[in-house]
């Protein structure tokens, strides 16, 4: 917005007396975290800024909402006492490689240690990783506890059907030179479609070229670590992998649709399994609704689909989506091998999931996967057979699964969108 400084002049910016250099520099890939410097998106001491945005996502704004409606004090800090991880993570190579992670910052779990002695001087500091030890209790599990599918071991499944996990929650923070290079554009085309597409929200973006980083006010991820997560950078110890990206209306409500909740319990199964044989699973969640497009147009693209004369069908399952949206899918996953990378991983034994984007994406990024594995055909429901010929069709799927050896090698120079 526009707001006079003391001079009487109107310059644009979202944070007033906040134009000279950050008082915390911020030196991203750098190995040293005081070095790297830390990320702190207050708006309650604006010198102190050296991110654009702010700290919490999308629930920033609700925040907004609670100190409007009187009900928090906007000058309140938390106190971090006690919120360190319950295991160490990092720091691996990685995280001194600047073309490795963009998206996260490395450090973000560890700033309640690392920095103390500015938090304890009233610099506000925020965690923008979290860490913490839970149990899942899935009922699709429980009969094949019963059955001996999954076998209760007492450490990662007990009698009760809970399954052990490490759970990791993680809010984007965006190196923008970074960003940038992964979508092949300039910093400034990025910088001003940015500011652009979110009508304005944040000025910064274009007044403010020595702020790289940017917190942006969307959804982030959670990890799920099935077995002891030391071994996810160990390359000799074996991992199953699912990278999911939200669906909430299968995730969480069951609709028959589409294959997304069976195909994370599935994963969820095969994860506490290769941990019960003394490797280790990991989920991915990705907040991405409706591959990014939202839950509202993915409703919309259902009733275009479902209302078209002939029916749902393959043959125009993405043409109905682009229709409305504009792009068939707005994922991309150019971001999403971050994570992998943040937590040490340079190999995927089992990789859950049949998605060629994904597959692309982790691998041109430098991690090996030795095998995908495909959903199991009894827990595709009848009504997403349409979205899986779709998706093998526009070569989203490998349909009869990953190739390997000699399949692999023939492949090369083609894609796997091939299969």
């Amino acid at each position: 917005m526009s707001v006079p400084n003391k001079t009487g002049h109107i310059r644009l910016t979202s944070h007033p007396g906040t134009s000279s250099a950050p008082r915390f520099p911020i030196t991203w890939g750098a190995a040293d975290p005081r070095e790297r410097g830390p990320i702190i998106g207050t708006v309650t001491r604006p010198s102190d800024r050296n991110a654009i945005g702010t700290h919490g996502g999308s629930y920033a704004l609700y925040r907004a909402l609670a100190v409007a409606g009187g009900a928090l004090d906007p000058l309140q800090r938390p106190d971090l006492t006690n919120t360190t991880p319950p295991i160490a993570i990092g720091p691996h190579p990685q995280w001194a490689d600047p073309d490795r992670i963009v998206s996260i910052d490395p450090f973000g779990h560890e700033v309640q240690r690392i920095f103390a002695t500015e938090i304890a001087e009233g610099i506000d500091i925020r965690p923008t990783i979290a860490v913490t030890k839970a149990r899942l209790t899935l009922p699709e599990l429980v009969p094949e506890i019963g059955k001996g599918r999954i076998r209760v071991d007492g450490e990662i499944v007990r009698a009760q059907g809970d399954i052990a996990v490490t759970k990791i929650a993680i809010d984007p923070v965006w190196w923008l030179p970074g960003l940038a290079a992964r979508f092949d554009t300039s910093e400034e085309n990025l910088r001003r479609v940015l500011f652009e597409q979110t009508g304005g929200i944040f000025p910064e973006l274009v007044t403010r070229p020595d702020l790289e980083v940017f917190l942006p006010p969307i959804g982030g991820q959670t990890c799920y670590v099935f077995g002891d997560p030391a071994g996810l950078s160990n390359p000799g110890v074996r991992l199953t992998c699912r990278v999911h990206d939200e669906c909430n209306g299968s995730d969480v409500f069951g609709s028959d649709i589409c294959t997304c909740r069976p195909y994370l319990i599935h994963g969820i199964e095969e994860c506490a399994r290769e941990a019960q044989n003394g490797g280790v699973g990991l989920i991915v969640y990705n907040r991405k609704e409706g591959r990014a497009l939202g839950e509202v147009t993915k409703f919309l693209v259902y009733n275009a689909r479902k209302r078209q004369e002939g029916g749902d069908r393959a043959a125009t399952y993405f043409e109905r989506t682009e229709c409305v949206a504009g792009v068939q899918d707005a994922r991309f996953q150019q971001l999403m091998p971050d994570v992998l990378h943040w937590l040490g991983i340079t190999k995927i034994d089992r990789f859950v999931s049949m998605s060629d984007m994904k597959y692309d994406a982790i691998t041109g990024s430098g991690i090996e996967i030795v095998e995908r594995v495909p959903i199991p055909d009894d827990l595709i429901p009848a009504d997403a057979r349409v979205e899986m010929e779709a998706k093998k069709a526009a070569g989203y799927y490998a349909p009869d699964g990953a190739p390997s050896g000699e399949d692999l090698e023939r492949t090369v120079g083609r894609g796997l969108d091939h299969y």
